[in-house]
């Protein structure tokens, strides 16, 4: 398994080595068709819907980003990155963010792969894989390092607060609620961690599962739903489903 992403009554998942994707209904979590993906490579490392532009993004170990239309034609248009890209978001502009991993920087896209901004990540930020946008416009990143944090930063790229100092172990993906609360992979601790943004309080959501979660790579959140996704790294490479998730 890499990434997963939801969209309305739809879940989307990219296997390790295919060029496409499956996709699942969100209430029977049965598979309903595959979207080819020509030209997608192996290491996906993210995947995120937009509802605005009803598009998916993905990202690849050959420096690639595809974009694949919803509506209807399922056409895919790609672009090169100069760095390996990580994770992806979809900020409130509606455009594309991708972390650059090896980088240390995020960037901005439209839709159709045209640059808006860059943010470098400024002392203290580093191996950063995953970042969201969290409603104040600052960016959550998660820094996959051991032991790792959380931090949040400005448009500037500078710290803001610093989130889990001594308790993460390589964290990956993030998802975040609406009301900015933060949940965090921590991967080599098999775990999934809830931030609470008002009281700065770190806590381990309790998610009963067979054998445990095992090296959790991916998260996606359905808040309508109150579902939480995590796509494992480790293990038997499952995918996840826990409901009546209270963040």
């Amino acid at each position: 398994m890499r990434a997963l992403t939801t969209l309305g009554d739809d879940v989307f998942l990219v296997r390790f080595s295919d060029q496409q994707v499956e996709v699942y209904d969100a209430e029977t979590l049965t598979l309903q068709r595959h979207i080819a993906v020509p030209g997608l490579r192996r290491y996906q490392r993210g995947l995120v819907a937009c509802p605005k532009n009803k598009c998916l993004y993905v990202s690849d170990g050959d420096n690639n980003i595809h974009r694949v239309e919803l509506s209807g034609s399922n056409a895919v248009k790609k672009w090169s990155m100069d760095y390996t890209p990580a994770a992806l978001s979809v900020n409130i502009a509606h455009n594309l963010i991708v972390a650059g991993w090896e980088a240390n920087k995020l960037q901005e896209y439209t839709t159709h792969g045209f640059f808006v901004r860059e943010i470098y990540l400024q002392s203290g930020v580093t191996d950063a894989w995953h970042s969201i946008q969290l409603s104040t416009g600052h960016y959550v990143v998660s820094q996959l390092t051991s032991p790792g944090v959380v931090s949040v930063v400005g448009v500037n790229g500078r710290i803001i607060n610093i989130y889990g100092q001594s308790q993460m172990n390589y964290p990956t993906s993030l998802a975040v609620t609406k009301n900015d609360d933060i949940l965090v992979a921590d991967q080599e601790n098999n775990r999934i961690l809830s931030i609470n943004r008002s009281t700065g309080c770190v806590q381990e959501l309790a998610l009963s599962v067979d054998g445990g979660i095992q090296q959790p790579r991916g998260l996606s959140l359905d808040e309508s739903r109150g579902r939480l996704y995590v796509v494992e790294r480790g293990g038997q490479h499952r995918v996840l489903v826990f409901d009546g998730v209270q963040v």
